[in-house]
């Protein structure tokens, strides 16, 4: 499962979702303003930055808007 931690109002998480959209990969998108989303993010990354994506069947997790795009791509 891809895990797209993000923020409403974030441009660098539209950019994210704008590409997967594109590509047609599906994420579960969570939204930090829920305080479970912001623990769990603070768990799995350790800081309160956003968009990060987890892919759980990988074992990837990252930062970072390009990064992200990137790996989604190569995902195709």
């Amino acid at each position: 499962m891809l895990i797209l931690y993000v923020k409403t109002g974030c441009p660098f998480c539209a950019k994210v979702l704008r590409a997967a959209a594109e590509i047609g990969i599906t994420l579960d998108e969570r939204n930090i303003a829920d305080e479970k989303n912001l623990a769990d993010l603070m768990e799995k990354g350790g800081k309160r930055q956003v968009p990060f994506l987890v892919d759980e069947e990988k074992g990837v997790s990252m930062y970072e808007s390009d990064d992200i795009v990137k790996y989604l791509e190569s995902r195709i």
